[in-house]
Protein backbone atom coordinates (compact mmCIF):
# COMPACT_ATOMS: atom_id res chain seq x y z
CA UNK A 1 0.00 0.00 0.00
CA UNK A 2 1.56 3.43 -0.93
CA UNK A 3 2.18 5.78 1.94
CA UNK A 4 -0.37 8.29 1.14
CA UNK A 5 -3.34 5.73 0.61
CA UNK A 6 -2.01 4.66 4.37
CA UNK A 7 -2.28 8.23 5.65
CA UNK A 8 -5.54 8.45 4.06
CA UNK A 9 -6.37 5.43 6.16
CA UNK A 10 -5.12 6.40 9.11
CA UNK A 11 -6.70 9.97 9.38
CA UNK A 12 -9.83 8.39 8.88
CA UNK A 13 -9.46 6.09 11.68
CA UNK A 14 -8.43 8.92 13.75
CA UNK A 15 -11.45 11.04 13.22
CA UNK A 16 -13.44 8.01 13.91
CA UNK A 17 -11.85 7.90 17.37
CA UNK A 18 -12.09 11.51 17.77
CA UNK A 19 -16.00 11.41 17.24
CA UNK A 20 -16.11 8.22 19.53
CA UNK A 21 -16.75 8.65 23.65
CA UNK A 22 -13.26 8.14 24.60
CA UNK A 23 -11.77 10.25 27.29
CA UNK A 24 -10.55 14.00 26.89
CA UNK A 25 -7.07 13.37 27.06
CA UNK A 26 -7.13 11.04 24.34
CA UNK A 27 -8.86 13.36 22.07
CA UNK A 28 -6.00 15.57 22.70
CA UNK A 29 -3.37 13.12 21.91
CA UNK A 30 -4.66 12.55 18.97
CA UNK A 31 -5.17 15.88 17.54
CA UNK A 32 -1.33 16.22 18.34
CA UNK A 33 -0.82 13.34 15.92
CA UNK A 34 -2.98 14.66 13.32
CA UNK A 35 -1.01 18.66 13.50
CA UNK A 36 1.82 16.89 13.55
CA UNK A 37 4.34 17.89 10.23
CA UNK A 38 5.63 14.18 10.02
CA UNK A 39 2.77 11.89 9.38
CA UNK A 40 4.80 8.99 11.02
CA UNK A 41 3.76 8.69 14.38
CA UNK A 42 0.23 8.98 13.35
CA UNK A 43 0.17 6.35 10.74
CA UNK A 44 2.23 3.75 13.04
CA UNK A 45 -0.61 4.60 15.43
CA UNK A 46 -3.42 4.47 13.13
CA UNK A 47 -2.95 2.45 10.16
CA UNK A 48 -4.52 -0.74 11.01
CA UNK A 49 -5.88 -3.21 14.10
CA UNK A 50 -3.79 -4.73 16.46
CA UNK A 51 -4.11 -8.54 16.01
CA UNK A 52 -3.02 -11.25 17.23
CA UNK A 53 0.19 -12.92 16.81
CA UNK A 54 2.24 -15.73 18.29
CA UNK A 55 2.15 -14.21 22.07
CA UNK A 56 -1.36 -11.95 21.38
CA UNK A 57 -2.05 -8.89 21.27
CA UNK A 58 1.20 -6.51 21.88
CA UNK A 59 2.49 -3.30 20.56
CA UNK A 60 3.45 0.08 22.07
CA UNK A 61 1.41 1.55 24.83
CA UNK A 62 -0.17 4.84 23.08
CA UNK A 63 -3.22 6.54 21.66
CA UNK A 64 -4.51 4.93 18.50
CA UNK A 65 -5.79 1.52 17.08
CA UNK A 66 -2.76 0.00 16.32
CA UNK A 67 -1.48 0.74 20.19
CA UNK A 68 -1.76 -0.88 23.28
CA UNK A 69 -4.11 1.84 25.57
CA UNK A 70 -7.10 1.12 27.49
CA UNK A 71 -9.79 0.81 24.02
CA UNK A 72 -8.51 -1.57 22.45
CA UNK A 73 -7.55 -3.59 25.46
CA UNK A 74 -10.96 -2.76 26.19
CA UNK A 75 -12.11 -4.30 22.49
CA UNK A 76 -10.30 -7.08 22.94
CA UNK A 77 -11.73 -8.29 26.68
CA UNK A 78 -15.31 -7.73 25.20
CA UNK A 79 -14.69 -9.40 21.78
CA UNK A 80 -13.14 -11.98 23.66
CA UNK A 81 -16.36 -12.14 26.51
CA UNK A 82 -18.66 -12.44 23.15
CA UNK A 83 -16.62 -15.52 22.00
CA UNK A 84 -16.20 -17.06 25.12
CA UNK A 85 -20.48 -16.62 26.17
CA UNK A 86 -21.01 -18.39 22.69
CA UNK A 87 -18.38 -21.45 23.04
CA UNK A 88 -19.49 -21.76 26.49
CA UNK A 89 -23.60 -21.35 26.09
CA UNK A 90 -25.46 -21.89 29.59
CA UNK A 91 -22.85 -21.70 31.81
CA UNK A 92 -21.00 -19.92 34.17
CA UNK A 93 -17.93 -18.70 32.58
CA UNK A 94 -14.90 -18.02 34.82
CA UNK A 95 -11.48 -16.48 33.42
CA UNK A 96 -8.18 -15.54 35.41
CA UNK A 97 -6.35 -12.64 34.66
CA UNK A 98 -2.18 -11.75 35.78
CA UNK A 99 0.32 -8.98 35.11
CA UNK A 100 3.80 -8.32 35.47
CA UNK A 101 6.16 -5.21 36.28
CA UNK A 102 5.57 -3.25 33.25
CA UNK A 103 4.46 0.16 33.15
CA UNK A 104 0.88 -0.02 32.96
CA UNK A 105 0.31 -3.72 33.64
CA UNK A 106 -2.13 -3.44 36.89
CA UNK A 107 -4.29 -1.07 35.02
CA UNK A 108 -4.77 -2.33 31.79
CA UNK A 109 -5.69 -6.02 34.44
CA UNK A 110 -7.81 -3.92 35.90
CA UNK A 111 -9.96 -2.54 32.88
CA UNK A 112 -9.71 -6.55 31.68
CA UNK A 113 -11.24 -7.24 35.05
CA UNK A 114 -13.70 -4.62 34.93
CA UNK A 115 -15.26 -5.49 31.06
CA UNK A 116 -15.13 -8.95 31.51
CA UNK A 117 -17.64 -8.53 35.16
CA UNK A 118 -19.28 -6.65 33.60
CA UNK A 119 -20.38 -8.74 30.47
CA UNK A 120 -21.45 -11.13 33.45
CA UNK A 121 -18.47 -13.00 33.92
CA UNK A 122 -16.55 -14.29 37.69
CA UNK A 123 -13.22 -12.89 37.71
CA UNK A 124 -10.11 -14.90 39.41
CA UNK A 125 -7.42 -11.16 39.75
CA UNK A 126 -3.78 -11.75 40.94
CA UNK A 127 -3.84 -8.76 43.48
CA UNK A 128 -0.18 -8.20 42.71
CA UNK A 129 2.22 -9.27 39.80
CA UNK A 130 2.84 -12.82 39.43
CA UNK A 131 4.65 -14.69 36.05
CA UNK A 132 3.11 -15.76 32.76
CA UNK A 133 3.23 -19.33 33.99
CA UNK A 134 1.51 -19.39 37.14
CA UNK A 135 -1.05 -17.37 35.18
CA UNK A 136 -1.73 -21.15 32.61
CA UNK A 137 -1.37 -23.15 35.81
CA UNK A 138 -4.27 -21.07 37.32
CA UNK A 139 -6.66 -21.46 34.42
CA UNK A 140 -6.44 -25.33 34.91
CA UNK A 141 -5.97 -25.11 38.92
CA UNK A 142 -9.05 -22.91 38.96
CA UNK A 143 -11.10 -24.30 36.10
CA UNK A 144 -11.15 -21.55 34.18
CA UNK A 145 -12.52 -21.44 30.46
CA UNK A 146 -10.13 -18.82 29.30
CA UNK A 147 -7.66 -16.38 30.75
CA UNK A 148 -5.52 -13.44 30.46
CA UNK A 149 -1.69 -11.81 31.25
CA UNK A 150 -0.79 -8.27 30.55
CA UNK A 151 2.74 -8.49 29.51
CA UNK A 152 4.83 -7.88 26.48
CA UNK A 153 7.22 -10.21 27.46
CA UNK A 154 10.73 -9.43 26.51
CA UNK A 155 10.13 -6.35 24.71
CA UNK A 156 11.21 -2.78 25.06
CA UNK A 157 9.88 -0.39 28.13
CA UNK A 158 7.54 1.27 25.22
CA UNK A 159 5.73 -1.69 24.79
CA UNK A 160 2.88 -4.09 26.34
CA UNK A 161 0.45 -6.57 25.57
CA UNK A 162 -1.97 -9.15 26.18
CA UNK A 163 -2.01 -12.53 26.05
CA UNK A 164 -5.00 -14.50 25.55
CA UNK A 165 -5.71 -18.17 26.77
CA UNK A 166 -7.94 -20.81 26.49
CA UNK A 167 -9.62 -23.45 29.55
CA UNK A 168 -6.44 -26.14 28.77
CA UNK A 169 -4.11 -23.11 29.89
CA UNK A 170 -2.51 -22.52 26.14
CA UNK A 171 -2.43 -19.69 24.68
CA UNK A 172 -5.15 -19.00 21.87
CA UNK A 173 -4.91 -21.27 18.56
CA UNK A 174 -7.10 -21.29 15.63
CA UNK A 175 -10.28 -21.23 15.22
CA UNK A 176 -10.18 -19.70 18.46
CA UNK A 177 -8.00 -16.89 17.91
CA UNK A 178 -8.96 -15.56 14.48
CA UNK A 179 -12.56 -16.11 16.20
CA UNK A 180 -12.06 -13.25 18.89
CA UNK A 181 -10.38 -10.97 16.38
CA UNK A 182 -13.84 -10.99 14.07
CA UNK A 183 -15.72 -10.17 17.30
CA UNK A 184 -13.83 -7.65 18.06
CA UNK A 185 -14.03 -6.30 14.57
CA UNK A 186 -17.49 -6.59 14.79
CA UNK A 187 -17.68 -3.42 17.85
CA UNK A 188 -17.67 -1.09 15.63
CA UNK A 189 -18.24 1.56 18.73
CA UNK A 190 -16.95 1.77 21.84
CA UNK A 191 -20.10 2.13 23.44
CA UNK A 192 -20.29 -1.53 22.38
CA UNK A 193 -18.00 -1.90 25.18
CA UNK A 194 -18.99 -2.88 28.71
CA UNK A 195 -16.37 -0.29 30.74
CA UNK A 196 -18.36 -0.36 34.08
CA UNK A 197 -17.87 -3.28 35.64
CA UNK A 198 -19.19 -5.68 38.48
CA UNK A 199 -17.04 -5.56 41.32
CA UNK A 200 -19.43 -8.70 43.08
CA UNK A 201 -17.69 -10.82 40.38
CA UNK A 202 -14.35 -10.08 40.49
CA UNK A 203 -12.08 -11.96 43.71
CA UNK A 204 -8.41 -12.19 44.31
CA UNK A 205 -6.41 -15.61 44.18
CA UNK A 206 -4.93 -16.16 47.44
CA UNK A 207 -0.91 -18.22 48.04
CA UNK A 208 -2.82 -21.52 47.17
CA UNK A 209 -2.54 -21.38 43.78
CA UNK A 210 1.52 -20.76 44.01
CA UNK A 211 1.41 -23.31 47.02
CA UNK A 212 0.10 -26.32 44.45
CA UNK A 213 2.33 -25.05 41.68
CA UNK A 214 5.15 -25.55 43.98
CA UNK A 215 4.48 -29.22 44.17
CA UNK A 216 4.21 -29.96 40.89
CA UNK A 217 7.52 -28.75 39.83
CA UNK A 218 8.51 -30.46 42.67
CA UNK A 219 7.26 -33.39 41.43
CA UNK A 220 9.03 -33.63 38.23
CA UNK A 221 13.12 -32.98 39.34
CA UNK A 222 15.26 -35.96 38.92
CA UNK A 223 18.35 -36.30 40.95
CA UNK A 224 17.15 -34.74 44.37
CA UNK A 225 19.49 -36.47 45.88
CA UNK A 226 22.30 -34.16 44.62
CA UNK A 227 20.67 -31.35 45.57
CA UNK A 228 21.03 -31.99 49.23
CA UNK A 229 24.41 -33.48 48.65
CA UNK A 230 25.11 -30.33 47.00
CA UNK A 231 22.85 -27.78 48.83
CA UNK A 232 25.21 -25.08 48.85
CA UNK A 233 26.31 -24.44 45.00
CA UNK A 234 26.64 -20.82 44.21
CA UNK A 235 23.66 -19.57 42.19
CA UNK A 236 23.30 -15.82 41.13
CA UNK A 237 19.73 -15.03 40.06
CA UNK A 238 18.24 -11.56 38.77
CA UNK A 239 14.27 -10.64 38.19
CA UNK A 240 15.65 -8.04 35.92
CA UNK A 241 12.91 -5.87 37.29
CA UNK A 242 10.23 -8.37 36.75
CA UNK A 243 7.68 -10.99 38.23
CA UNK A 244 10.38 -13.49 38.85
CA UNK A 245 11.70 -11.94 41.72
CA UNK A 246 7.83 -13.11 43.24
CA UNK A 247 8.32 -17.05 42.65
CA UNK A 248 12.18 -18.44 41.52
CA UNK A 249 13.55 -17.66 44.78
CA UNK A 250 11.27 -19.05 46.59
CA UNK A 251 10.79 -21.99 44.45
CA UNK A 252 14.85 -23.06 44.38
CA UNK A 253 14.42 -22.35 48.72
CA UNK A 254 11.90 -25.04 48.40
CA UNK A 255 13.84 -27.78 46.18
CA UNK A 256 16.89 -26.63 48.99
CA UNK A 257 19.15 -24.63 47.22
CA UNK A 258 20.52 -21.81 50.49
CA UNK A 259 23.10 -20.01 48.61
CA UNK A 260 21.10 -18.02 46.10
CA UNK A 261 22.66 -14.61 45.16
CA UNK A 262 19.87 -12.13 44.23
CA UNK A 263 21.00 -8.80 41.91
CA UNK A 264 19.92 -6.11 44.30
CA UNK A 265 20.04 -3.57 41.80
CA UNK A 266 17.56 -5.68 39.76
CA UNK A 267 15.16 -7.02 42.38
CA UNK A 268 12.77 -4.24 42.77
CA UNK A 269 10.09 -4.64 39.56
CA UNK A 270 9.99 -1.59 37.74
CA UNK A 271 8.91 -1.44 34.06
CA UNK A 272 11.50 1.52 33.26
CA UNK A 273 13.76 -1.23 33.62
CA UNK A 274 16.54 1.18 34.85
CA UNK A 275 19.58 -0.76 34.91
CA UNK A 276 19.08 -2.30 31.63
CA UNK A 277 18.98 -1.46 27.50
CA UNK A 278 16.65 -4.21 27.41
CA UNK A 279 14.93 -6.86 29.50
CA UNK A 280 15.41 -9.37 27.22
CA UNK A 281 18.02 -12.24 29.14
CA UNK A 282 18.79 -13.07 25.11
CA UNK A 283 20.99 -9.95 25.10
CA UNK A 284 24.40 -9.86 27.37
CA UNK A 285 23.83 -6.39 28.00
CA UNK A 286 20.61 -7.68 30.26
CA UNK A 287 22.66 -10.38 31.99
CA UNK A 288 26.20 -7.72 32.69
CA UNK A 289 25.31 -7.47 36.29
CA UNK A 290 24.85 -10.58 37.24
CA UNK A 291 27.81 -12.30 35.21
CA UNK A 292 30.02 -9.80 37.25
CA UNK A 293 28.45 -10.51 40.80
CA UNK A 294 28.80 -14.55 39.47
CA UNK A 295 32.59 -13.57 38.81
CA UNK A 296 33.09 -12.00 41.91
CA UNK A 297 31.85 -15.24 43.54
CA UNK A 298 32.97 -17.42 41.46
CA UNK A 299 29.14 -19.21 41.28
CA UNK A 300 28.07 -21.79 39.64
CA UNK A 301 25.33 -20.72 37.86
CA UNK A 302 23.91 -17.27 36.67
CA UNK A 303 20.46 -17.27 35.99
CA UNK A 304 18.07 -14.44 34.67
CA UNK A 305 14.30 -14.03 34.04
CA UNK A 306 12.17 -11.77 31.51
CA UNK A 307 9.69 -9.43 32.74
CA UNK A 308 6.54 -12.05 32.63
CA UNK A 309 9.02 -14.85 33.66
CA UNK A 310 8.17 -16.92 30.86
CA UNK A 311 12.37 -17.12 29.83
CA UNK A 312 15.71 -17.53 31.36
CA UNK A 313 18.81 -16.66 30.13
CA UNK A 314 21.44 -19.27 31.70
CA UNK A 315 25.17 -18.08 32.13
CA UNK A 316 27.99 -21.15 33.04
CA UNK A 317 32.11 -20.84 33.20
CA UNK A 318 34.79 -22.29 31.55
CA UNK A 319 37.65 -24.46 32.88
CA UNK A 320 39.48 -20.93 33.18
CA UNK A 321 36.50 -20.07 35.58
CA UNK A 322 35.63 -17.61 32.51
CA UNK A 323 31.38 -17.28 32.86
CA UNK A 324 30.06 -17.00 29.14
CA UNK A 325 25.96 -17.24 28.30
CA UNK A 326 24.24 -20.29 26.44
CA UNK A 327 22.14 -19.16 24.01
CA UNK A 328 18.37 -21.10 23.58
CA UNK A 329 19.32 -24.11 21.90
CA UNK A 330 22.77 -25.05 24.22
CA UNK A 331 20.85 -24.67 27.17
CA UNK A 332 17.44 -26.67 26.05
CA UNK A 333 19.74 -29.44 24.59
CA UNK A 334 21.31 -29.80 27.36
CA UNK A 335 18.55 -29.71 29.64
CA UNK A 336 17.02 -32.59 27.09
CA UNK A 337 20.48 -34.25 27.83
CA UNK A 338 19.69 -34.16 31.28
CA UNK A 339 16.22 -35.17 30.87
CA UNK A 340 16.70 -38.23 28.81
CA UNK A 341 19.51 -39.46 30.64
CA UNK A 342 17.22 -39.73 33.84
CA UNK A 343 14.32 -40.66 32.46
CA UNK A 344 12.44 -43.64 34.18
CA UNK A 345 10.27 -44.64 31.54
CA UNK A 346 10.77 -43.76 27.53
CA UNK A 347 7.65 -45.90 26.57
CA UNK A 348 5.14 -43.95 24.62
CA UNK A 349 6.80 -40.84 25.36
CA UNK A 350 7.43 -37.70 23.59
CA UNK A 351 9.22 -34.20 23.48
CA UNK A 352 8.63 -31.47 21.22
CA UNK A 353 10.82 -28.78 19.81
CA UNK A 354 9.83 -25.57 16.92
CA UNK A 355 10.84 -26.18 13.59
CA UNK A 356 13.79 -23.15 14.04
CA UNK A 357 15.39 -25.20 16.68
CA UNK A 358 18.81 -26.97 16.40
CA UNK A 359 18.49 -30.76 14.91
CA UNK A 360 20.52 -31.59 17.82
CA UNK A 361 17.60 -32.65 19.79
CA UNK A 362 16.05 -34.48 17.22
CA UNK A 363 19.57 -36.54 17.05
CA UNK A 364 19.55 -37.04 20.67
CA UNK A 365 15.77 -38.11 20.81
CA UNK A 366 16.48 -41.06 18.20
CA UNK A 367 19.55 -41.93 20.89
CA UNK A 368 17.23 -42.36 23.72
CA UNK A 369 14.75 -44.28 22.16
CA UNK A 370 11.99 -41.28 22.44
CA UNK A 371 9.74 -39.17 19.81
CA UNK A 372 10.93 -35.73 19.05
CA UNK A 373 8.11 -33.64 17.24
CA UNK A 374 8.63 -30.70 15.67
CA UNK A 375 6.10 -27.98 15.62
CA UNK A 376 5.74 -23.94 14.05
CA UNK A 377 6.95 -21.13 16.09
CA UNK A 378 5.31 -20.46 19.36
CA UNK A 379 4.43 -22.24 22.40
CA UNK A 380 0.83 -22.03 21.63
CA UNK A 381 1.35 -24.91 18.94
CA UNK A 382 3.39 -27.36 21.41
CA UNK A 383 0.21 -26.85 23.87
CA UNK A 384 -2.10 -27.62 21.25
CA UNK A 385 -0.50 -30.77 20.49
CA UNK A 386 -0.33 -31.58 23.89
CA UNK A 387 -3.66 -31.69 23.95
CA UNK A 388 -4.11 -33.76 21.27
CA UNK A 389 -2.01 -36.53 22.93
CA UNK A 390 -3.52 -36.25 25.96
CA UNK A 391 -4.49 -39.58 27.32
CA UNK A 392 -2.59 -41.36 24.27
CA UNK A 393 0.98 -40.49 24.70
CA UNK A 394 3.36 -39.26 27.22
CA UNK A 395 4.37 -35.26 27.32
CA UNK A 396 7.86 -35.49 28.98
CA UNK A 397 9.67 -31.68 27.93
CA UNK A 398 9.48 -28.91 25.23
CA UNK A 399 11.30 -25.94 24.08
CA UNK A 400 12.08 -23.14 21.67
CA UNK A 401 15.78 -21.40 21.01
CA UNK A 402 13.96 -17.90 22.00
CA UNK A 403 15.02 -19.18 25.60
CA UNK A 404 11.59 -20.84 26.04
CA UNK A 405 11.06 -24.29 28.41
CA UNK A 406 8.96 -26.62 29.62
CA UNK A 407 8.88 -29.69 31.95
CA UNK A 408 5.91 -31.83 32.87
CA UNK A 409 2.46 -30.14 31.16
CA UNK A 410 0.84 -28.98 34.12
CA UNK A 411 1.99 -26.04 32.95
CA UNK A 412 1.17 -25.20 29.23
CA UNK A 413 3.59 -22.58 27.97
CA UNK A 414 7.07 -21.83 28.34
CA UNK A 415 8.02 -21.36 32.27
CA UNK A 416 11.45 -19.90 33.52
CA UNK A 417 10.00 -20.76 37.06
CA UNK A 418 10.32 -24.57 36.43
CA UNK A 419 13.18 -23.86 34.44
CA UNK A 420 15.44 -22.04 36.70
CA UNK A 421 14.58 -25.18 39.58
CA UNK A 422 15.97 -27.41 36.33
CA UNK A 423 19.05 -25.39 35.16
CA UNK A 424 19.95 -25.48 39.71
CA UNK A 425 19.34 -29.17 39.91
CA UNK A 426 21.26 -29.77 36.84
CA UNK A 427 24.40 -27.75 38.21
CA UNK A 428 24.30 -29.64 41.77
CA UNK A 429 24.29 -32.95 39.95
CA UNK A 430 27.06 -32.08 37.45
CA UNK A 431 28.87 -31.11 40.52
CA UNK A 432 27.89 -34.12 42.28
CA UNK A 433 29.77 -36.19 39.68
CA UNK A 434 33.10 -33.94 39.95
CA UNK A 435 32.00 -32.29 36.87
CA UNK A 436 30.29 -29.21 35.64
CA UNK A 437 27.69 -28.22 33.10
CA UNK A 438 30.34 -26.92 30.79
CA UNK A 439 32.05 -30.40 30.97
CA UNK A 440 28.68 -32.24 30.59
CA UNK A 441 28.16 -29.76 27.67
CA UNK A 442 31.44 -30.16 25.69
CA UNK A 443 30.58 -34.60 26.48
CA UNK A 444 27.25 -34.02 24.91
CA UNK A 445 28.98 -32.50 22.17
CA UNK A 446 31.32 -35.39 21.76
CA UNK A 447 28.43 -37.83 21.96
CA UNK A 448 26.03 -36.18 19.36
CA UNK A 449 27.98 -34.09 17.17
CA UNK A 450 28.55 -30.03 18.02
CA UNK A 451 25.83 -27.93 16.63
CA UNK A 452 26.45 -24.08 16.91
CA UNK A 453 23.32 -21.26 15.91
CA UNK A 454 23.04 -18.03 15.07
CA UNK A 455 20.12 -15.36 15.12
CA UNK A 456 19.78 -12.38 13.19
CA UNK A 457 16.92 -10.01 13.96
CA UNK A 458 16.67 -6.60 11.27
CA UNK A 459 14.15 -5.09 13.21
CA UNK A 460 11.91 -2.64 10.27
CA UNK A 461 9.38 -0.64 12.35
CA UNK A 462 6.14 0.80 11.68
CA UNK A 463 3.51 0.75 8.74
CA UNK A 464 6.65 1.14 6.53
CA UNK A 465 8.82 -1.81 7.51
CA UNK A 466 6.07 -4.04 7.52
CA UNK A 467 6.32 -3.69 3.98
CA UNK A 468 9.60 -4.02 3.73
CA UNK A 469 9.55 -7.33 5.90
CA UNK A 470 6.12 -8.29 3.51
CA UNK A 471 8.65 -7.76 0.36
CA UNK A 472 11.64 -9.65 1.78
CA UNK A 473 9.89 -12.59 2.36
CA UNK A 474 8.25 -12.46 -1.27
CA UNK A 475 11.72 -12.48 -2.72
CA UNK A 476 13.24 -14.94 -0.81
CA UNK A 477 10.36 -16.98 -1.94
CA UNK A 478 10.14 -16.19 -5.49
CA UNK A 479 13.81 -16.90 -5.98
CA UNK A 480 15.03 -18.58 -3.36
CA UNK A 481 19.06 -18.83 -3.04
CA UNK A 482 20.52 -21.83 -4.81
CA UNK A 483 24.47 -21.50 -2.79
CA UNK A 484 24.57 -19.92 0.38
CA UNK A 485 28.52 -19.11 1.24
CA UNK A 486 29.72 -22.04 -0.84
CA UNK A 487 26.72 -24.22 0.32
CA UNK A 488 24.89 -26.09 -2.19
CA UNK A 489 21.03 -25.56 -0.92
CA UNK A 490 19.52 -29.03 -1.70
CA UNK A 491 15.99 -28.25 0.13
CA UNK A 492 13.38 -25.98 0.70
CA UNK A 493 11.15 -25.83 2.97
CA UNK A 494 7.81 -23.62 2.37
CA UNK A 495 5.47 -23.61 5.11
CA UNK A 496 3.13 -21.01 3.62
CA UNK A 497 2.53 -23.53 0.79
CA UNK A 498 3.04 -26.58 2.59
CA UNK A 499 5.86 -28.06 0.88
CA UNK A 500 9.08 -29.68 0.61
CA UNK A 501 10.74 -29.16 -2.06
CA UNK A 502 14.07 -31.34 -3.65
CA UNK A 503 16.63 -28.97 -5.52
CA UNK A 504 18.38 -32.21 -6.57
CA UNK A 505 15.37 -33.95 -8.15
CA UNK A 506 12.63 -31.71 -7.88
CA UNK A 507 10.71 -33.91 -5.58
CA UNK A 508 7.71 -32.32 -3.81
CA UNK A 509 6.54 -33.33 -0.60
CA UNK A 510 3.54 -31.99 1.58
CA UNK A 511 4.36 -30.61 4.73
CA UNK A 512 1.55 -31.50 7.59
CA UNK A 513 1.63 -28.44 9.65
CA UNK A 514 -0.66 -25.51 9.59
CA UNK A 515 0.69 -22.91 7.20
CA UNK A 516 3.25 -20.38 8.53
CA UNK A 517 5.12 -17.51 6.71
CA UNK A 518 8.37 -19.37 7.04
CA UNK A 519 10.83 -20.59 4.67
CA UNK A 520 13.74 -23.11 5.23
CA UNK A 521 17.09 -23.32 3.23
CA UNK A 522 18.78 -27.00 3.83
CA UNK A 523 22.45 -27.25 2.27
CA UNK A 524 24.18 -29.91 1.41
CA UNK A 525 27.12 -29.49 4.12
CA UNK A 526 23.76 -29.97 6.50
CA UNK A 527 23.28 -26.63 7.25
CA UNK A 528 20.31 -24.76 7.87
CA UNK A 529 18.72 -21.48 7.17
CA UNK A 530 15.10 -20.49 8.65
CA UNK A 531 13.56 -17.13 7.40
CA UNK A 532 10.35 -16.21 9.31
CA UNK A 533 9.05 -12.50 10.55
CA UNK A 534 8.56 -12.38 13.75
CA UNK A 535 4.86 -12.47 15.25
CA UNK A 536 4.91 -10.02 18.16
CA UNK A 537 7.46 -7.74 16.89
CA UNK A 538 8.97 -5.69 13.99
CA UNK A 539 11.38 -7.90 13.59
CA UNK A 540 12.27 -10.49 10.42
CA UNK A 541 14.25 -13.31 11.75
CA UNK A 542 17.13 -15.52 10.57
CA UNK A 543 17.79 -18.06 11.82
CA UNK A 544 21.32 -20.07 10.89
CA UNK A 545 22.40 -23.71 11.66
CA UNK A 546 25.81 -25.55 11.34
CA UNK A 547 27.55 -28.20 13.07
CA UNK A 548 30.18 -30.48 12.71
CA UNK A 549 31.69 -33.72 14.60
CA UNK A 550 33.82 -33.31 17.31
CA UNK A 551 35.99 -36.49 18.33
CA UNK A 552 37.81 -34.44 21.50
CA UNK A 553 37.08 -31.72 24.27
CA UNK A 554 40.30 -30.10 23.62
CA UNK A 555 38.89 -29.36 20.28
CA UNK A 556 35.48 -27.40 21.54
CA UNK A 557 36.58 -24.21 21.51
CA UNK A 558 38.84 -24.60 18.47
CA UNK A 559 35.57 -26.30 16.78
CA UNK A 560 33.32 -23.45 17.98
CA UNK A 561 35.42 -20.78 16.28
CA UNK A 562 34.76 -22.82 12.91
CA UNK A 563 31.40 -22.75 13.39
CA UNK A 564 31.03 -19.33 14.38
CA UNK A 565 33.01 -18.20 10.67
CA UNK A 566 30.71 -20.35 8.83
CA UNK A 567 27.98 -18.86 10.52
CA UNK A 568 29.25 -15.52 9.88
CA UNK A 569 29.77 -16.10 5.94
CA UNK A 570 26.14 -17.60 6.20
CA UNK A 571 24.69 -14.01 7.58
CA UNK A 572 26.71 -11.99 5.08
CA UNK A 573 25.45 -13.55 2.10
CA UNK A 574 22.23 -14.28 3.07
CA UNK A 575 20.72 -11.43 4.52
CA UNK A 576 20.00 -9.18 1.28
Amino acid sequence: MMSSDLLKQSKAKAKEWLDSNIDIESKEQINVLLNKEDPKQLIDSFYRSLEFGTGGLRGIMGVGSNCINQYTIGAATQGLSNYLKKSFPNQPIQVAIAYDSRNNSKYFAEVTANVFSANGINVHLFPELRPTPLLSFAIRHLKCQSGIVITASHNPKEYNGYKAYWNDGAQLVPPHDKNVIEEVDAITSFDQIKFAPDKSKIKSIGPEIEDSYYKEVEKLIPRQESIRKQKNIAIVYSSLHGAGITMVPVCLKKLGFENVTIIEEQKVPDGNFPTIPSPNPEERSAMDMALRKAKEIQADLVMATDPDTDRVGVGIKNPEGEFFLLNGNQALSLMMWFILKNLKSKENSYIVKTIVTTDLIDKMAEHFGIECVNTLTGFKYIAELIRKNEGKKKFIAAGEESYGYMVGDFVRDKDAVSACAFFAAMAAAAKDEGQSLYTWMVEMYCEFGLYKEGLVNLVRAGAEGEQQIKYMMEQFRSNPPRVIAGQKVIRVFDYQTSEETSLLNGQVTPIHLPKSDVLQFCTWEGGKISVRPSGTEPKIKFYISVSLRLSDPKNFVLATRNLDEKIKAIEKDIIR
